[in-house]
């Protein structure tokens, strides 16, 4: 029974382990906008990733996760949860396209990549731009 108990807490440090990182060779970066554009509302967003697979949350397989948008605020610190505000949308369904509406004047928006538990991946997955919406 020990053994048991043993080998099920080794498998499952495993796999919290492998879904706590990205691969070194990722990234995620904004298709559309780009960085510095004037906008209109809906403000038309496509997320990008490569290295990785988009997947729904509660995927918890290695080398997957899914986008979350930060309106003006920056990247979540790595394996912290990230928030669920009107801020900090989140696209758990595996959404690789969204629009937003946001009030006039300048803006960041900041793409940040998490885990199937919506532990961030840290700042090494995420990036930010600014937009001036008309």
């Amino acid at each position: 029974m020990d053994k048991n108990k043993w080998i099920t807490s080794a498998v499952f440090a495993g796999l919290l382990a492998a879904s706590a990182g990205a691969r070194a060779d990722s990234r995620v970066f904004f298709v559309a906008p780009k960085d510095g554009v004037t906008v209109s509302n809906p403000v038309h967003v496509v997320f990008g990733v490569d290295g990785m697979t988009v997947a729904p949350a509660g995927t918890m397989t290695e080398g997957t996760g899914h986008h979350h948008l930060i309106i003006d605020g920056g990247p979540v610190p790595k394996g912290t949860v990230v928030p669920t505000d009107e801020t900090h949308i989140h696209y758990g369904n595996g959404q690789t396209e969204t629009d937003v509406s946001l009030p006039p004047g300048d803006h960041t928006l900041t793409m940040q990549f998490s885990d199937g538990a919506h532990r961030s991946y840290g700042p090494e997955m995420s990036q930010t731009i600014t937009v001036h919406v008309k």
